[in-house]
């Protein structure tokens, strides 16, 4: 795959990505919102330096290492991806909290559809404004999302210098473990 220009970078802002989404999943990974990146090429978690592939691998979510073109694949081992904001940015810091308690309004809705076990927001941060939840912090969350175990993982962009891969693999094999 070839890197998107800067003027193919530009014009996805505002694009979307498709959920991978399916009825019975056993996770949903949720993203904050599309990058600039991810848009252009149509894929999650697409840019380099994003961690999530490496450390669903590395946790045991998946068999193998997985790449953003991949995607698809993970519906087979029970895996779908959403974003809780549809729209991408080139930060995550552009979007207003009522976009993220509406990405909120709209997660409950797909889960409601597809009745995963649990869904996984990724990014403490955006969880906390999205739900009115302040203090929440990562790990399980005292209450569902649409009936489903919701737990809140750190944002595994390259950007997030607060959680190295060790730290992300680790804390997605404790969401593994739990739904074990």
């Amino acid at each position: 795959m070839t890197r998107p220009t800067r003027e193919e970078l530009e014009h996805a802002r505002d694009g979307t990505v498709p959920d991978v989404l399916r009825p019975g999943l056993r996770v949903v990974f949720c993203g904050i919102n599309p990058g600039l990146y991810s848009a252009a090429v149509g894929h999650h978690f697409a840019r380099p330096g994003n961690r999530f592939w490496k450390a669903l691998h590395a946790s045991g979510f998946t068999a193998e290492l997985r790449t953003p073109q991949e995607e698809r694949a993970l519906l087979r081992e029970g895996l779908g991806i959403t974003n809780l904001v549809r729209r991408a940015t080139a930060a995550a810091s552009e979007l207003e909290d009522e976009e993220l308690r509406a990405g909120a309004r709209s997660l409950r809705r797909k889960v409601r559809r597809v009745g995963p076990r649990a869904v996984a927001v990724l990014g403490v941060t955006a969880y906390r404004a999205a739900f009115a939840r302040p203090e929440a912090e990562l790990g399980p969350q005292p209450e569902s999302i649409a009936g489903a175990l919701a737990w809140v993982l750190p944002n595994p962009s390259g950007l997030n210098a607060h959680h190295q891969l060790d730290d992300l693999t680790r804390r997605f094999a404790d969401l593994r473990r739990a739904l074990a």
